[in-house]
């Protein structure tokens, strides 16, 4: 234990953190798989509970084992998997299977593995593959045409194959891009170019979608209706709200937020997760705040909070470009995608599909939120390094 500690380096807080949320979801995932037994109508809350503890075991050894990299392996690293990416997203869009009477094509069965989810993966070795174009080219020396063609290429080849089947993930994966752009300085008026060329393509993948109807055509439906039934739910008083189709995941979770309450129902105690289909993913911060009461969902959203703010002190520490474009691009995805999980649940907006990072359910979803805690932590240490070095020396003189 002692050795293996002596190997555990990089920001310590960051490390804190992101173990709490991994050790309190064994507690909200095991209480509210008690749904998973009434949709499967086989097993246990403890199979359930077992499953997660192995993904979780699994995801600390991808940080541990990622945090030991030198973090300019990841630039390479990111260029070489981008063409596997779009392989695997088209053969996923046209091959792919559907879990949990989801409408759309999102999974793909590795034996040995089971069902993993490409659009997670693509994810994040995209916004690696971002900090990497942004970090390493001279964006005053490159012209629209280069930056189109070297780059925007490829997040449009990975947003267009998510995009049909998921659009939250690919709205969410755009718009992430969108930011390290900016942050990183591309000029503004070629990213307006950009939204024109992005806008243009969801003309055209709207009209082919009506034109040819597919399996994935019925995902034009279920975007409208998600929509409209956000509207229409916000337009209600709370007494009128009724429990039909389309509200009824809303619905389920106010109910869920409701009980909560100031003071909990107690942990393991939840009766929605009972109700909620998607009680250990989508909606399980509604589950978190019917068991342990608002004060318990204000404390987790401070937990990733204080994630967010160790990611930007990280990335304020080290003096290389491209590692704190790193540092942006993989973590600020983890906060963002918990903060639209949170309004979710609470009604601020319509429904995504998006997972709570690092506390939700789903292999997939938790080895690659551990694969950028690990990236982060990487760069910390190197960062670490570097001071202890310079240290030295100084000493030595």
């Amino acid at each position: 234990m002692r050795a293996l500690l002596k190997n555990i380096s990089g920001d310590r807080q960051l490390w804190v953190y992101t173990i709490l949320l991994m050790l309190f979801s064994f507690w909200i995932v095991y209480s509210a798989s008690s749904n998973l037994v009434n949709v499967y109508g086989k097993s246990s809350p403890l199979f359930f509970g077992i499953k997660h503890f192995i993904h979780v075991a699994i995801g600390l050894l991808i940080i541990f084992f990622t945090h030991r990299f030198n973090p300019k392996y990841f630039s390479h690293m990111s260029k070489a998997a981008m063409p596997f990416i779009i392989l695997i997203l088209g053969f996923t869009l046209t091959r792919g299977i559907t879990m949990g009477g989801a409408n759309a094509s999102r999974w793909i069965y590795l034996p040995g593995v089971g069902s993993v989810q490409p659009s997670t993966i693509a994810f994040v070795f995209l916004m690696m593959f971002t900090a990497r174009f942004f970090g390493k080219n001279d964006l005053r020396q490159m012209t629209f045409t280069e930056s189109l063609k070297n780059f925007w290429f490829w997040v449009f080849a990975v947003v267009g194959l998510i995009l049909p089947a998921n659009l939250s993930t690919a709205l969410l994966i755009f718009s992430m891009v969108v930011l390290i752009s900016i942050i990183a300085g591309y000029p503004f008026k070629d990213l307006l170019k950009v939204f024109g060329l992005g806008l243009l393509g969801v003309v055209m993948l709207i009209l082919v979608l009506k034109a040819f109807p597919t399996r994935l055509s019925n995902r034009l439906d279920t975007w409208q209706s998600r929509i409209e039934s956000y509207f229409d739910d916000v337009k209600q008083d709370d007494d009128t709200i009724k429990l039909d189709d389309k509200n009824y995941q809303r619905t389920q979770a106010k109910i869920a937020i409701a009980k909560g309450g100031l003071f909990g129902f107690r942990p393991g105690k939840s009766v929605q997760k009972n109700f909620l289909p998607q009680s250990v993913s989508d909606f399980i911060y509604a589950i978190i705040i019917e068991e342990y009461s608002l004060t318990g969902g204000l404390i987790i959203l401070f937990v990733y909070l204080l994630l967010g703010l160790r990611m930007f002190f990280i990335a304020k520490k080290t003096t290389n470009r491209y590692y704190q474009l790193l540092v942006l691009a993989v973590g600020l995805p983890i906060v963002v995608q918990a903060l639209a999980n949170m309004a979710v649940a609470v009604g601020l907006f319509p429904v995504t599909g998006q997972p709570l990072p690092l506390l939700s359910s789903g292999g997939t979803a938790i080895w690659m939120s551990s694969f950028a805690i690990g990236i982060i932590l990487s760069v910390s240490r190197d960062t670490e390094t570097k001071e202890r070095k310079d240290l030295d020396e100084f000493v030595t003189e």
